[in-house]
């Protein structure tokens, strides 16, 4: 009875963890080996040495996470002409892989460029929308997910000043071009993002102006129609380009030609028909005799 217990206790745990996603998921058309990989709570003392090392305050609802779970791993196949293919991914490293974004060891050369070289002055960028990341020491950025090396999200400090502890902290999306795309302004939000989006392919690239890839988009309009937005096309004025159909000139049959009415002869008498006719005959005699 205890084990019986503890397995609908550890259901109940792993439902209200995944917000039902796992359920949902099963219930899909073709989606396969929904796997949900379960993680014992970070130690408190590892977030408070993280803090330390980072010299960065972790958000309230960040830390409550770590406390829950030490990180976040679910993933679920779909099966494709009898061939088992592998699509969603949600993922959320744990405390010891939330390290600094740092730069593969291919640009460690001498006077080889670093990342703070790919900062423009402020005067250079845009205004709209928040301020971008830093890849200099006015930002400190750590890596949340590694999107199967299609980008990195990132939790992100910014107006860092050094030996000050940051607090204030939002989610971006690094793309492999190294542009910075604002996501969410907490923890919270991204997380539920993640789950709302299934962890398909390149889902983080909906909140660019590019947006995925066409096959993305493909798993993206067959698993989550509801949200899905394909490409807006907008004419000057901003508006969509519609088709704009009249039902009524578009569905209307082609107009057929009056057919005309058949002028029915008058009868006349017999004889007068004769008459008529030997009038007909010496009216052509008299004109060729002209």
């Amino acid at each position: 009875m205890e084990e019986v217990k503890d397995d609908k206790t550890c259901k109940g745990f792993v439902d209200r963890l995944t917000l039902g996603i796992i359920r949902v998921l099963e219930n899909l058309p073709g989606v396969l080996d929904v796997r949900f990989v379960e993680k014992p709570p970070a130690e408190k003392r590892c977030l408070l040495s993280w803090e330390q090392k980072n010299n960065c305050a972790l958000p309230e609802d960040l830390r409550d996470f770590y406390h829950t779970t030490d990180g976040f791993m679910l993933a679920w196949n779909t099966k494709l002409e009898n061939e088992v293919v592998p699509v969603g991914c949600m993922m959320i490293s744990n405390v010891a892989q939330l390290r600094p974004l740092i730069q593969s060891n291919v640009y460690s050369l001498p006077n080889a460029p670093t990342l703070a070289d790919l900062d423009f002055d402020d005067d250079l960028e845009e205004s709209d929308g928040p301020e971008k990341p830093h890849f200099d020491s006015r930002s400190r950025i750590f890596e949340l997910d590694p999107c199967n090396g299609n980008g990195k999200v990132c939790l992100v400090y910014k107006n860092c000043t050094s030996g000050v502890m940051a607090q204030q902290c939002e989610v971006w999306f690094l793309d492999r071009s190294l542009f910075w795309h604002y996501l969410t302004p907490s923890f919270t939000a991204y997380y539920r993002l993640m789950i709302t989006h299934l962890g398909l392919p390149e889902w983080q690239y909906n909140f660019t102006p590019y947006g995925p890839s066409p096959q993305a988009k493909q798993w993206a309009a067959l698993y989550q129609p509801l949200t899905f937005h394909g490409d807006s096309h907008s004419d000057a004025a901003g508006e969509p380009l519609l088709n704009k159909l009249d039902p009524a000139k578009a569905f209307r049959g082609k107009a057929k030609p009056p057919t005309p009415k058949k002028k029915q002869a008058a009868q006349v008498p017999a004889s007068g028909g004769s008459t008529a006719k030997s009038q007909g005959v010496s009216g052509r005699h008299s004109v060729t005799k002209r």
